[in-house]
C-alpha cells in the first residue's frame, strides 16, 4: 500500500507530456521498491515525509483543504508546481526529494530513453550491496 502511494505521488510529479511518457503510464513500482530496499533509513524517512507533505499540502499551495489525490489533474499540476516554488524552504526541499527519486526512476525507463533517442541502460547487476560494501572493507583491492 505504501509503495503504491509513493508511486502515485511520483506519477503526479512526473506526468506524461506530449511524446514523452511519464510515470503515470510507466511501471515505476519495481524500481521504486529496489530504491526503498537499498536506501538508508534517513532517506526513507525523508521520502515518506515528502510524500505526506505532497498529499496533504494542497492547502499550502492551491488553497484547497483536501488531499492531493482528490484534486483534478490541472489543480494537481498547480499543486506540484506550487510546492516546487513555495516560499517555505522545507516545502521546496520536499519537492526536490520527490523530483530526485522520480527522475531517477523515470530516466531509466526504456520508453523514455527511446523517446529521447538515448541508448538504453543495461540491466542492473544488483551488486551495490554485495561484496565489500556489506563487510565494511571499503579499501579491498586498493593500495592505501
Amino acid at each position: 500500500m505504501l509503495l503504491r502511494v509513493i508511486a502515485w505521488t511520483l506519477a503526479a510529479t512526473f506526468p506524461s507530456t506530449g511524446e514523452l511518457p511519464g510515470l503515470d503510464k510507466l511501471p515505476g513500482e519495481p524500481q521504486l521498491a529496489r530504491v526503498l530496499k537499498t536506501a538508508p533509513h534517513g532517506f526513507k524517512i525523508g521520502l515518506y515525509g515528502a510524500v505526506l507533505l505532497f498529499l496533504f499540502g494542497p492547502v499550502l499551495t492551491v488553497w484547497w483543504p483536501v488531499p492531493a489525490f482528490l484534486l483534478p489533474r490541472a489543480t494537481l499540476d498547480r499543486h506540484a508546481d506550487g510546492m516546487a516554488g513555495h516560499r517555505i524552504y522545507l516545502v521546496r526541499q520536499a519537492m526536490l526529494l520527490l523530483k530526485t527519486v522520480g527522475g531517477l526512476i523515470w530516466g531509466i525507463q526504456p520508453e523514455v530513453r527511446a523517446a529521447l533517442q538515448i541508448k538504453a541502460v543495461p540491466e542492473d547487476p544488483g551488486t551495490w550491496r554485495a561484496g565489500d560494501m556489506d563487510t565494511g572493507d571499503m579499501g579491498a583491492g586498493t593500495s592505501t
